[in-house]
């Protein structure tokens, strides 16, 4: 069982950064690959980030790769998204998302982790809102 919970998330304006964090329980998180989705108002949730469990694999969805950077703690149990360059599109509820499943096999595979119906545990969300 992992537990999750997010935070970081606020107002900024177009241009500027923030950088959320998603800290997991339980003593196996290192053994998970982790994700960040996204759901803005009367959208599906759609992926953002992906990262291994190792870290040393990384995947972003285009509409966000060059500006966002997933990472993980392994030690203190956390991953992070560092949110450069935001823009108004940016706004939405953000998800951290907990795999059992071996995620670089989904990421050089069939990209299953694309999609939130290959995540086990999830976070309550943290708003982030962009102004132009």
């Amino acid at each position: 069982q992992v537990q999750l919970v997010e935070s970081g998330g606020g107002l900024v304006q177009a241009g500027g950064s923030l950088r959320l964090s998603c800290a997991a329980s339980g003593r196996t998180f290192s053994s998970y690959g982790m994700g960040w989705f996204r759901q803005a108002p009367g959208k599906e949730r759609e992926f953002v980030a992906a990262i291994t469990w190792s870290g040393d694999n990384t995947d972003y969805a285009d509409s966000v790769k060059g500006r966002f950077t997933i990472s993980r703690d392994n030690v203190k149990n956390t991953v992070y998204l560092q949110m450069n360059s935001l823009k108004p599109e940016d706004t939405a509820v953000y998800y951290c998302a907990a795999t059992a499943q071996a995620m670089g096999v989904m990421m050089f595979g069939r990209r299953a982790h694309l999609f939130p119906s290959s995540y086990d545990y999830w976070g309550q969300g943290t708003q982030v809102t962009v102004s132009s």
